[in-house]
Formats: C-alpha cells, structure tokens, sequence
C-alpha cells in the first residue's frame, strides 16, 4: 500500500505529486552522491493545496510529506517513493517525523508566536530526513504578521526546505504567497469512491459506508467518522430533527440553546481529555514536582499553555457547530431539490419522508431563505458573533421561513 491510497478520487492530484517525488529524490540522491542534478524537474519548493471541504488537502499534502521522506531501498531498484511502510513514510504519516513540521490554528488565527519558531526551523537542513517540510493547515487563518513571516521563507527558502500550504481556495491565500507556491486544486472525491474506501480500510458494511458517504456528500473525515462512531450518528440524527421543532418562538430558542449547549458538550470533552495530560507533561518538562510547585520563573509558560487550552476550545466549540450548520443545509438543500421535482442525489434519504412533508409544507423561495439563515449564522459565527446569538437569529428566520 503506497501512501497515495488514501487519496480517495485524486488521480490527477496523485500522478502529479509521485512525479514531483520522484524528481525531488534524484536530486537528493545526486546532491549526495557528486553526480549530476536533473536538468528538468517537477519538484519545487513551495507547494498550495487547495480544495472544498473534505476532500482530503492535509492528507494529501501530508502524503507528499511522506513521499519526500521515504527511505525505502526500492527505489534504488527503480521504484518510486511513498512506500507507505519504511521508517520515513510512517513516521510522517502518522506525524513524529524529526523533520516534517505541521502548524494548525489553535483559535480563530495563526498567530505569529505559533509560527516564529517552525519559521526559524524552516531556514536549517533536515536533521535525518532527505527534506526539511513545513506543512501549514488552514493557512487562510494566517494572520497579517504570521502571513508576512512565511512570505519571507518561501521568498528565501533553504535548498531542502519545502513549504506545504493548506487552504479552502486559492483566494484565500495571500497573493504574495500564493504567486510563489505551485498550486493543485483537489475536487470532491464521488460518493462511490467514498463508500469504497469505507469498506477496503476501515472494514466498515457497505449498506453503513454508502449511508455515511451520501449524507456527507463524498466529505471523506466526516464520512469515516459516521460511519465508525455511533455517537457521531447520534448527534447528526439530533441535529436534522431541528427544523421539526421550530413551530414556535419558545421552540425555536430551545432548539438554539441546545444546539450550543450540546457544541459546548463537544469542547469540553475534547478538554477533559487533553489539557490535564498537557498540564503534566508541561510540569514535569518543566522540573516540578509530582503535585508540587512550578520552579520559579516559569509560571508565565502555564499561563500561556492556559490560554492556548481556552482557544483550542473556542475553536473546538466552533467548529462542532460548523458541522451541525453544514449538515442542515444538506438537509434544506435535499428539501429544495424535492421541491423542484428532483430526486437525484437526495443526501439524507433515510429521511425521506420528513423531507417530503416539510418539501410539500413550503415553496422553494421559503427554502432558500432558510439556507441563507443558516450561511449567515456562520458568517456572524466568523464575525465573533457571541454562539447562542448567532444561532438564535438562526432558528428564528428558520421558524419564519
């Protein structure tokens, strides 16, 4: 199994980073060898991954990642790299590789603090891999400061240094950075594909993997995660009976306060899992005593883990009310396609009937509007908009239609 499996639907993308990893691995070979650099290649040493949610971009940058690093001695017999089981593409896969770096936004950015150091390590040689790799998720949440640190890296890079950046679209990149990255654009993987894949690695029924990838539309994480944790299924089920209960303004915010309540729910579980173990493993690191007091001076670096642990559930709280947001509008978008006589690809057929119902109750034009509510309930979210306010004005315009 190579590490290009797993790109679900993404031949093209595949073909194009396996030449590029193949080059990159010559001129590894020749600069440590004395023999002679490729005259052409297709590798390069800032890379822009883009495309709509769910379609696998870390994955597929972090399997480039892999592909750089890969020490297998089959490619001394000509084959290519990202074996998918030496040392070097395990060990970036699953994400402990001395050299392959990954930054993700804690809260709502990444700030410039998060990026100084990874920036610093950007501009040294590997340490034992064949690359130095920067991979950034999300680098639309690069703040004006942190965006400007990476343009001066990507402008000046090491020789084997390379940048992998991650975002929804190309527009969402700052142009400066974006004109020096070679881009790919990733596309929705089909629901078959999806489903597939459900059943070939996660050992999943295929009735369950077909249900999963339809109702999440070829969205490959939220796919695997539906369809391997039932407690996921519950929370979506929960979520979708929204629209039955919003006949009345007492209802509607009763529907609101436990849609936030139950995203609340998520993060805290999240941080009863994670920041305890942190806060000890950062204590000892930092000398103190089993249950004992922090060595003087070193106070400020608890407060600071304290105040990423509060944005890490602020963006955890968010980002569970993301996914309820997206999955009604799966559902008004099923309803809207009833309502214009279309039955093709209807995500949430196991719902038919309440979608009949509620697709006979209004017209189309009542429909849209709703779907505009719930896109401008994550606008206000994005505008830090206090959660319970935002969804509130939500299930209001829902209620009126």
């Amino acid at each position: 199994m190579t590490v290009w499996d797993d790109l679900v639907g993404q031949e093209k993308v595949s073909d194009q980073l396996a030449a590029a990893a193949r080059d990159a691995d010559a001129f590894v070979t020749a600069a440590a060898t004395d023999g002679p650099l490729p005259e052409a290649s297709s590798m390069t040493h800032a890379w822009l991954f883009t495309g709509p949610p769910g379609a696998g971009v870390t994955q597929t940058a972090r399997a480039f990642a892999a592909a750089l690093q890969c020490v297998s001695p089959d490619r001394a017999l000509g084959g290519s790299p990202g074996c998918g089981f030496c040392d070097g593409c395990h060990t970036a896969l699953i994400g402990t590789h001395a050299d392959v770096s990954t930054v993700v936004a804690v809260g709502a950015e990444i700030l410039y603090r998060d990026m100084k150091e990874t920036v610093r390590k950007s501009f040294t040689s590997p340490a034992n891999g064949r690359w130095q790799v920067i991979l950034v998720e999300e680098a639309e949440r690069l703040n004006e400061k942190s965006g400007n640190a990476v343009l001066k890296a990507v402008e000046e890079p090491a020789p084997r240094t390379v940048w992998m950046l991650c975002a929804p679209s190309v527009e969402d990149v700052l142009p400066t950075i974006r004109s020096r990255c070679r881009h790919l654009n990733l596309r929705t993987p089909p629901v078959e594909a999806v489903a597939d894949m459900l059943v070939r690695r996660e050992g999943v029924e295929p009735d369950i993997a077909a249900a999963a990838a339809r109702a999440t539309q070829g969205h490959i994480d939220r796919a695997r995660r539906l369809a391997t944790d039932e407690a996921a299924r519950d929370r979506r089920a929960a979520v979708l009976k929204l629209p039955l209960r919003v006949d009345d303004v007492g209802s509607a915010l009763r529907a609101a306060q436990e849609l936030v309540d139950a995203a609340a729910a998520d993060a805290k579980e999240l941080a009863e899992e994670m920041d305890s173990k942190e806060a000890e493993e950062l204590k000892a690191a930092l000398g103190a005593a089993q249950g004992g007091r922090l060595p003087r001076g070193t106070a400020s670096v608890m407060k600071d883990l304290e105040e990423n642990q509060k944005r890490r559930r602020t963006r955890t709280q968010r980002n569970s009310l993301d996914l309820a947001l997206s999955d009604l509008t799966t559902f008004y978008r099923d309803i809207l396609a009833l309502q214009l006589g279309s039955r093709v690809a209807i995500a949430n057929a196991d719902s038919m009937d309440v979608l009949e119902r509620l697709a006979r109750a209004g017209s189309p034009e009542s429909t849209l509007r709703r779907i505009e509510a719930i896109a401008a309930c994550g606008e206000a979210l994005d505008r830090n908009v206090p959660p319970l306010l935002a969804v509130e004005a939500m299930t209001m315009a829902l209620r009126a239609g």
